[in-house]
């Protein structure tokens, strides 16, 4: 049974910092591709990031250059380094993992999902 288990979320003021986890386990993820995705009220679900097999990144335009996404192995852990936040990165955040490898920008792509965590992000 794969589970992913998000943290780090919570209240920052606008040009803060924040750092999301994903602990996965179940198996081994060396071999998959996760992504972080958000959603705020009234909204679908916005692609963020994605960390393929090799470690490839991608980003949305929106966030490029202010987030970084990673992940450690040996932990098994995805990370979502955020800074220069804005009220408009404000949402529930979520992370993903792909069995496939290959990463990608829509939610189709994955197979588990975690929980969420919200991020909000305050004037």
């Amino acid at each position: 049974q794969v589970q992913l288990v998000e943290s780090g979320g919570g209240l920052v003021q606008a040009g803060g910092s924040l750092k999301l986890s994903c602990k996965a386990s179940g198996r081994p993820f060396i071999t998959y591709g996760a992504a972080w995705f958000r959603q705020s009220p009234g909204s679908e679900r916005e692609f963020v990031a994605t960390i393929d097999w090799s470690r490839a990144s991608e980003y949305a335009r929106s966030v490029e250059g202010r987030f970084t996404i990673s992940m450690d192995n040996t932990k098994n852990t995805l990370f979502l380094e955020m800074h220069t936040l804005k009220v408009e990165d404000t949402a529930v955040y979520y992370c993903a993992y792909d069995s496939a490898g290959g990463g990608g920008r829509s939610p189709n792509q994955y197979d588990y999902w975690g929980q969420g965590t919200q991020v909000t992000v305050a004037t």
